[in-house]
């Protein structure tokens, strides 16, 4: 499947079969997690068969089960961590779709086991993405209407409508979807509202709109 299907077909699995990933599955996460790495400055780290992170209250409570393997999102502690970790989180997630694995965003589901990753200094574990061969493929979030994440003072042209359409169709905390995208010409502007983790959303939208509006039809101002 392409990325636009991938974002279509995406949705949160908390429950995983017992099944191993492929060896082939885990050397194309990896090659991927290096370039993201190497664009981004940042620290993010595959961990495979490692049970002991989702076997808490929390995590139970948070209805995870068979949880085994996961990606840490880790990065220098600035200003920047959580919009890029969200960015390439998302970019990690469709990719594990495309791959025939399931995933969900977690944010304090979960209990830090130091040994599992490396933490350098002056870095921090921002969240973990929870992935495997899902029970289920989960099902659809709702969506909140277009208009209540724009502002557009003129007709929206296609290419942007599309981008919105599929940033709509991100993950976001608690399903909050706070975020407004705005343009002036080919020129977009990608805002977080208040609340948990809207930095991350941020990230995570921001590469959605990317793949619907597609990257050659506009620029990103701040």
């Amino acid at each position: 499947m392409n990325l636009a299907e991938a974002m279509e077909e995406r949705h949160s699995v908390r429950q995983y079969k017992n099944k191993p990933l492929e060896a082939a599955v885990v050397s194309a996460l990896q090659e991927e997690i290096k370039n993201c790495n190497m664009e981004s400055g940042l620290h993010i780290q595959l961990i495979s068969n490692e049970p002991k992170a989702f076997d808490s209250f929390m995590a139970h409570y948070g209805k995870f089960s068979g949880v085994i393997n996961y990606i840490a999102m880790i990065g220098k502690k600035n200003a920047e961590l959580e919009e890029k970790c969200g960015y390439y989180g998302e970019r990690l997630v469709l990719l594990a779709q495309q791959l025939g694995l399931n995933t969900c965003w977690v944010a304090m589901s979960y209990s830090k086991i130091k040994t599992a990753f490396v933490v350098d200094k002056g870095e921090k574990l921002c969240v973990v993405i929870s992935l495997g061969y899902g029970e289920t493929s989960g099902i659809p979030h709702k969506s909140r209407p277009i208009e209540e994440v724009t502002k557009a003072d003129v007709e929206m042209p296609e290419w942007f409508q599309n981008g919105v359409k599929a940033a709509l169709l991100a993950p976001t905390a608690m399903n909050q979807q706070k975020f407004v995208f705005s343009f002036e010409g080919n020129q977009v502007s990608a805002k977080a509202g208040i609340g948990f983790y809207t930095k991350l959303d941020l990230g995570i939208v921001k590469y959605h709109f990317e793949i619907g509006a597609g990257r050659d039809n506009f620029k990103w101002i701040s």
